[in-house]
């Protein structure tokens, strides 16, 4: 098996570019929205316009960055994983940037824990002063998406291994749609119960560790998963 984990909203407490947006941009980020919701416009079309709106630097960004809360069962997760040696991949609509500060505040008593686990996402770069949003080389999906998720978990996933996503909001539905097993929680568990797609509620890491816990003990004893 191997995970691929949504950034945010899910391993973050609240959907961080959207909190950027509330804090740097201009209200005009709520209309992009909108179409993107009403599925008027993709997810990169959407935050590239978005990501225009924004006035901040990058070191105001970056202090801006130290507020933000994890799951605090993340790490406890990680750690299981690594454990049981289950591949772990951060999956995201967002920006390296972002993750990459994010993370670095909140893994500093544990930072060899990320040593192995990728990021897939977009980027945000300054020129001349100005905000503006980078994307992964390659053809534009079938959606529009920013970052394809579901390209992601197909692409790496070579061995043809049980794969397994968690996430929590609508950039989140096309990956869950690939994978063979989705943790779910917010927008996401809503579109997965209407769409029949196979699903496991959770609240916190803490449920996801605990079910490789009772997984990996199972196939301990004998019967493989």
């Amino acid at each position: 098996m191997k995970f691929f984990i949504d950034f945010d909203g899910t391993i973050t407490k609240n959907d961080v570019v959207d909190m950027m947006l509330e804090r740097f941009a201009s209200d005009e980020w709520r209309a992009v929205e909108k179409e993107w919701v009403e599925g008027k416009i993709g997810s990169r079309e959407c935050l590239s316009k978005q990501t225009a709106l924004v006035k901040v630097s990058q070191e105001d960004l970056r202090r801006f960055l130290k507020t933000i809360e994890i799951d605090p069962y993340f790490t406890g997760f990680l750690k299981t994983a690594q454990s049981f040696s289950v591949p772990v991949s951060i999956v995201s609509d967002g920006f390296r940037f972002v993750i990459d500060s994010v993370l670095q505040n909140s893994f500093q008593i544990f930072p060899d824990l990320l040593h192995h686990v990728p990021v897939f996402s977009n980027e945000i770069r300054w020129r001349n002063g100005k905000a503006e949003a980078s994307f992964p080389d390659g053809v534009l999906c079938e959606h529009a998406c920013a970052n394809c998720k579901a390209r992601i978990l197909r692409e790496n996933n070579p061995d043809g291994d049980f794969v397994i996503f968690a996430g929590d909001g609508l950039s989140d539905r096309f990956a869950a749609k690939t994978a063979a097993l989705t943790f779910a929680k917010g927008k996401l568990l809503k579109f997965c119960q209407e769409n029949q797609i196979e699903h496991i509620p959770y609240s916190s890491f803490k449920d996801i560790e605990n079910w490789i816990l009772t997984i990996k003990g199972t196939a301990i004893k004998g019967t493989a998963i």
